[in-house]
């Protein structure tokens, strides 16, 4: 067994999709573990990479997963089981990504063996281990990004009263038996059957037990950990209906849908830096009601930079993945600059990609409008920098003054690609300096 290595401290609650305060926890007396089978090559897929390891917004797919249970406190170990090729790959991911309380096992050949060797890794005769015994294990799988908390309690809590636990969802296509012949021999009445999910929990006696015991077929061929303890030990698995999020990525296409929801999440928050007082009059004010009325299912939190430095770690713990740097009393873009530094030191987009956009608004009264484009078309350079970083910069440029009409047509437009900006995350549109 090989612990990952322990990478920095990151923000207290990694990454989206954490609902307020979250369930309960288990009782302090129950020590929880979880083993995740990383050993698969992805046949289905249709690429050369493993699922597992494709990548999502430029991030590998396992390490969502991970994240996902990292979140859950009362979950104290997490074991992966991964091929002795894809090793060094999982421990840069750990590495990178800043995961914790994860150890490392060598997969089997098929994925009932992966899961033995992950619960053997927590089994209390192991030299040297550095690993305690759980009384309940949670096995879940490395393409399953979205499970909640909640989910995960319930399964546990489940398994501990019944021995073992799993989730389940209703059917979406009617199951038939073809004959041998290659005709139908019989269908399942949907109604009556549920389609097994994970996650699964047990109490590790028993499913410990249940591998110990298990045949060589099984392990094999079989796919269900539920039928072992079942087979094995007689425990009748208690089943959980499970949340749509349960779903597994399985297909190419399976990567966009995840993206998608990944993509929404993380902009469920926007955070607007001005350079001007709240209570002063300015088309900069205009435009940030423009934007709640744009977006008035998101959270939109606004305040001066000089402000922000003291309240970015709030913004870091609350997830805002989404910043929009509102240029008023500044003809350059220093604000911006002030804020991308900002967000350098915080490591905020280690786990997602974050959106800059900086907003200036071009008096070409008092301003000349080729200094100005001069002056701003340095923001192509500064998003090549801080693209390494995982921050996406890009510019909009508003025509002030005008008159009312005209004003808010462009101030409307403005909210518009600002919103389009933010849910897409387009790489395409890093450095470019968009008009309004």
């Amino acid at each position: 067994m090989d612990p990952g290595p322990a990478g920095a401290a990151g923000p207290a609650e990694p990454g989206p999709g954490v609902r307020g305060a979250g369930p309960a926890a288990p009782a302090s007396s129950l020590a929880v573990a979880a083993v995740l089978p990383a050993g698969g090559s992805g046949e289905r897929m249709g690429v050369p990479t493993p699922k597992q390891f494709c990548r999502v917004l430029e991030r590998p797919l396992i390490s969502y997963t991970l994240q996902a249970l990292e979140r859950v406190c009362w979950i104290k170990d997490i074991v992966v089981s991964v091929t002795r090729e894809n090793m060094e790959v999982m421990k840069d991911i750990i590495q990178k990504y800043q995961h914790e309380r994860v150890s490392l096992v060598e997969a089997g050949v098929t994925r009932h063996r992966s899961i033995f060797n992950g619960l053997k890794a927590l089994a209390e005769d192991q030299p040297d281990s550095k690993l305690s015994k759980p009384e309940v294990v949670i096995i879940h799988d490395a393409v399953r990004p979205f499970v909640e908390e909640d989910m995960l309690l319930k399964v546990a809590t489940a398994a501990k009263e019944h021995g073992a636990a799993g989730a389940i969802r209703p059917l979406v296509s009617t199951v038939i038996s073809p004959s041998a012949d290659g005709c139908l021999d019989h269908s399942l009445e949907r109604a009556r059957h549920r389609a097994s999910e994970m996650p699964q929990a047990f109490l590790y006696d028993v499913i410990y037990a249940a591998y110990q015991q298990c045949s060589d077929y099984d392990l094999e061929f079989g796919t269900e950990c539920l039928q072992l303890a079942l087979k094995y030990c007689h425990v009748k698995a208690k089943l959980v209906e499970g949340s749509p999020d349960l779903w597994k990525v399985t297909y190419k296409r399976d990567l966009y849908a995840a993206e998608s929801i990944i993509k929404e999440r993380i902009s469920q928050h926007i955070c607007i830096v001005m350079d001007t007082k709240e209570d002063e009059e300015h088309v900069g004010h205009h435009l940030e009601e423009m934007l709640k009325n744009e977006l008035n299912h998101v959270k939109v939190t606004s305040g001066p930079l000089c402000h922000a430095g003291r309240d970015l770690q709030q913004i870091i713990l609350e997830q805002c993945y989404s910043f929009v740097c509102v240029n008023v009393m500044t003809s350059e873009f220093e604000e911006t600059k002030k804020l991308v530094n900002m967000l350098k030191e915080s490591h905020l987009s280690v786990l997602y990609p974050v959106i800059v956009i900086s907003v200036h608004f071009l008096d070409y009264k008092s301003v000349h409008f080729d200094h100005k484009m001069e002056n701003l078309m340095q923001i192509r350079e500064l998003a090549k920098e801080v693209k390494e970083r995982n921050i996406l910069l890009c510019g909009l440029l508003i025509y002030y003054p005008q008159d009312e009409r005209k004003l808010q047509d462009s101030l409307r437009q403005g909210a518009t690609v600002i919103t389009t900006l933010i849910k897409e995350r387009n790489s395409a549109f890093i450095g470019q300096l968009l008009v309004a």
